[in-house]
């Protein structure tokens, strides 16, 4: 997927917090601690990963999933599958923040093994919208 392309899933899939530019993205890819997963139908990305892993620790920097494509279990295969070579990376633990109020996410993250080991008050501050913490997850993988 392309960063335009990743840039277009993440405005779809996400409001809040603001979605990823393209530039963003870019920039990810370019680095090589940087690795992207993504599932594909007819062309057209359906869901994706991205992480980054430095040194024995890795976090998935966001997971979107096209509203039309969620329920399929892509997301959760996204991050199965990017966890385990987060791992051949030599990774032993992975990190990620999830809004307090997405509770379809916290569901996910916690049926592949990550429980809560922080949190950031108000760390989603988005104009016109209540503050929404932000939760610090972490899952062991190897």
């Amino acid at each position: 997927m392309t960063p335009e392309e990743l840039a277009h899933l993440h405005r779809l899939a996400f409001t809040s917090p603001p979605p990823w530019s393209a530039r963003d993205f870019a920039t990810f890819l370019n680095d090589p601690n940087c690795f992207l997963l993504s599932h594909i139908q007819g062309g057209e990305g359906q869901a994706f990963g991205l992480f980054r892993v430095v040194a024995d620790e890795a976090e998935l920097l966001t997971l979107a999933t096209a509203p039309d494509a969620r329920r399929r279990g892509l997301a959760r295969d996204v991050l199965v599958k990017g966890l385990a070579k987060a791992q051949a990376r030599g990774a032993v633990q992975c990190f990620l923040e999830v809004a307090a109020d997405n509770n379809a996410a916290i569901l996910l993250y916690q049926s592949v093994g990550f429980s809560e080991v922080g949190r950031r008050k108000s760390y989603y501050q988005i104009k016109g919208h209540t503050d929404v913490d932000a939760l610090v997850f972490r899952a062991i993988i190897g």
